[in-house]
């Protein structure tokens, strides 16, 4: 049996490097396979049930993109589609979906949700996104950032530049240590990471050779990052009234052609999408009204559509990433 089989993945913070990095190592052969048309299928008959509490586009198809491939089955299921915390308790859906499905995806609100899940189950059940972890955006972002850098992991620099309280500003503090990074939380004091967090991550980064450094000052936290991340400034299920506070906070931290060139030449951006880089959608122009921001608000526009920014490549290793997951953990 392999390393991965028959667990969960809920958060990162519950694996070893060397674990992580053999779905990372996996992701690249399954990708480098899919694109050469050598792709074997290792699902073939299983089923996995995909429970969404909060909607999504790249977690989404990621999952149903990567089942296909392999040869497995999907349910997708909203909150119109299941009982789910409505009329049975999460433990029992647990109970119920875990004696027909291989495996189960939960994008929701608390940690302890998918928690439960893991502990009830009985099958994988894997984080695709709550309101304090996103595991499975840190294997697209890792992979990513494995194939625009000259260096491994271990040496690689990055900075993420704003509000890092909740799921990708955790995320990335933790799996930065766990990889060896030098980690640069960049924003105003109060948006950091929670003090547990940023303990445990500096706790694992004395035994990786990692560095985890917190810093208002924007040029410092900067200088020198061989990645920028950021996020949108209003996560998830935050009331929109909400925006104008907080581009008050975080206005002095946007991702500018300037922040990129404290960064260096060969700086890359990075963004888990969808990002508000201009006024072309519907929430896009209303914070743009609500914030004086036109060009954009976490990430100008220029940065956005630079030669800089891998986002993109990003968005399409959620896929490669998450098929590895899946066949590490149902194969054997």
């Amino acid at each position: 049996m392999g390393t991965w089989t028959g667990k969960s993945f809920v958060k990162v913070i519950d694996h070893s490097p060397e674990d992580l990095m053999v779905l990372l190592e996996r992701s690249t052969a399954l990708k480098a396979q899919k694109r050469a048309g050598t792709e074997q299928q290792h699902l073939v008959g299983k089923n996995i049930a995909l429970l969404f509490e909060k909607t999504s586009t790249r977690t989404r198809a990621a999952f149903e993109v990567a089942a296909y491939d392999q040869g497995a089955h999907v349910t997708y299921m909203d909150p119109s589609g299941s009982q789910m915390g409505h009329k049975e308790s999460i433990a029992d859906t647990a109970r119920v979906i875990g004696r027909m499905y291989d495996a189960i995806q939960y994008r929701g609100s608390t940690q302890e949700n998918v928690e439960t899940l893991a502990a009830s189950a009985g099958v994988p059940v894997y984080n695709g996104l709550t309101n304090e972890w996103h595991p499975t955006q840190m294997l697209g972002d890792f992979l990513t950032m494995s194939e625009h850098a000259p260096k491994p992991l271990n040496e690689v620099s990055f900075a993420f530049v704003g509000d890092g309280r909740f799921n990708m500003g955790r995320s990335l503090t933790v799996m930065g240590a766990l990889m060896g990074c030098d980690v640069r939380m960049v924003g105003p004091s109060a948006l950091m990471p929670p003090a547990e967090v940023v303990d445990a991550a500096r706790a694992i980064a004395a035994t990786t050779g990692g560095t985890v450094a917190l810093t208002e000052d924007l040029d410092a936290g900067v200088a020198g990052a061989d990645f920028v991340h950021t996020d949108v400034w209003v996560s998830m299920g935050e009331p929109k009234e909400v925006w104008a506070e907080r581009a008050e906070e975080l206005g002095d931290y946007r991702v500018t052609s300037a922040v990129m060139g404290l960064a260096g030449p060969g700086a890359k951006f990075m963004h888990c999408l969808p990002a508000f880089h201009d006024a072309n959608t519907t929430v896009g122009a209303e914070i743009a009204a609500a914030t004086g921001y036109e060009d954009g608000l976490e990430v100008s526009h220029d940065v956005f559509e630079s030669a800089a920014s891998v986002v993109f490549d990003q968005a399409e290793n959620r896929m490669h990433t998450i098929k590895a997951l899946m066949v590490e953990t149902l194969s054997g």
